[in-house]
């Protein structure tokens, strides 16, 4: 039986994802036309009772979200969808804008409806040139079939999607930073509190979802919030795209029911990941991008959901799962993750931007034999305290998650260069 599901990618291998006709054939736009007659309490209610969680990595209730915002009386508001795929090893939403846009299009405008938003603001990884043409092809498709623009399905409601295309920056895919960023500004975090909800984009109320949350939206209501529950985990509703990457034989992004499918069945399943490429052994997998866990084969048996992950020490995130082979050093990965950091962090705070370079010279240290001692990995413990404790944003809180999780389950390997005596 597969174990590969087709309820969020259903119509993403259509010859012509930008046809508006193809799209309203198998179903497309339907949601839209039901939210617009239903009162906006109840939508809202459909969303919490999905329980839905946030698809780029923080993993927050969508429904939590959209009801802080709705209970927010000032306006105008706005809604953002935030496409600023930089994690490493994470290509689903380039997917979605490639294969399902007109989904995604219809999430954000249902969103607009139940919050009667002024504006919504798809915010583009700065390296996606050709998904922001496509997106702009798009949002004019859906406006001259009257989905989009001035009085949506004759309810008197104007609402316009505009595409912001970012630089770059890995940081801008941290809400406010990227809410910085599409004003104009430096694209670095904002302190929080308030909440993004009440002092967002134009220091007005906003909604800011993934990519991959907006697109549940129209299968939320389409289907009702109990209906997609039930085809995931009873904590975390629905299903989750997954990218396999790094030395998986079959890499690409697969669609998987949460709850109901294994570490194992997604590395090593002939629908999925088909195991390793050239036949080697699993060392390792790395999740939910450079700042997301490593885990070891003998977690292999893990159920894939928010839940059971996180008992496990591991962490879904943003759906990245990087497959590494006996063939890599433990320590020549870190260095490797250690260096992006340094790479993308913004330098706003201390812990992040001189933490980064400490955990650099440490792993460097701990690669040369005898150069390394005891005191030294006492410290990097502190060191990494001090991170997850004391930086600004999520970046340099995750900066040492990987290191944090690969010693636990390779410690010998990692301090096997420590001088003599100092191993513990």
């Amino acid at each position: 039986m597969s174990k590969l599901i087709k309820l969020l990618t259903g119509g993403a291998d259509s010859e012509d994802p930008l046809s508006i006709e193809d799209y309203t054939k198998t179903g497309g736009f339907s949601a839209l036309k039901k939210a617009a007659v239903t009162k906006n309490e109840d939508i809202i209610a459909e969303v919490k009772k999905a329980k839905l969680l946030g698809r780029g990595g923080a993993a927050y209730p969508a429904g939590s979200k959209w009801e802080h915002l709705f209970h927010i009386q000032e306006t105008p508001r706005y809604i953002v969808c935030n496409a600023d795929e930089g994690e490493p090893g994470t290509f689903k939403d380039r997917f979605i804008m490639d294969r399902m846009p007109l989904k995604l299009l219809e999430g954000i405008i249902i969103a607009g409806f139940v919050f009667r938003a002024k504006a919504g603001y798809i915010y583009v990884r700065g390296e996606y040139r050709k998904i922001q043409k496509r997106l702009l092809e798009t949002i004019e498709n859906v406006k001259a079939s009257g989905f989009l623009g001035r009085n949506i399905l004759g309810s008197g409601f104007d609402f316009d999607i505009h595409v912001i295309s970012g630089a770059g920056a890995y940081v801008c895919g941290e809400n406010s930073a990227l809410l910085n960023s599409t004003e104009g500004k430096v694209g670095r975090p904002r302190i929080k509190p308030p909440h993004l909800a009440e002092v967002g984009l134009f220091l007005k109320p906003t909604l800011v979802n993934n990519v991959e949350s907006f697109t549940n939206i129209p299968l939320i209501v389409h289907m009702g919030g109990e209906a997609f529950l039930q085809a995931g985990h009873s904590e975390s509703g629905g299903t989750k795209l997954v990218c396999l990457s790094g030395h998986s034989r079959n890499r690409g992004v697969y669609e998987i029911p949460l709850g109901k499918v294994t570490l194992r069945d997604l590395i090593y399943d002939p629908e999925i990941g088909g195991g390793l490429a050239a036949d080697k052994k699993l060392k390792f997998f790395h999740l939910g991008g450079q700042s997301g866990t490593i885990g070891s084969i003998d977690q292999l048996d893990t159920v894939y959901s928010y839940t059971d992950l996180k008992k496990a020490g591991l962490s879904v995130g943003s759906g990245a799962v990087v497959v590494m082979d006996e063939s890599v050093s433990i320590l020549e990965y870190l260095i490797g993750v250690t260096e992006f950091f340094i790479h993308e962090s913004c330098g706003k705070c201390i812990p992040c931007r001189e933490g980064n370079r400490q955990l650099h010279q440490f792993l460097k240290k701990l690669s040369v034999p005898d150069a390394a001692t005891v005191e030294d990995l006492n410290t990097l413990r502190r060191l990494i305290r001090t991170m997850c404790d004391s930086s600004f944003c999520g970046l340099g809180q995750t900066a040492a998650a990987a290191l944090k999780s690969a010693w636990n389950h390779f410690k010998t390997e990692i301090e096997a260069n420590v001088r003599a005596g100092g191993m513990k």
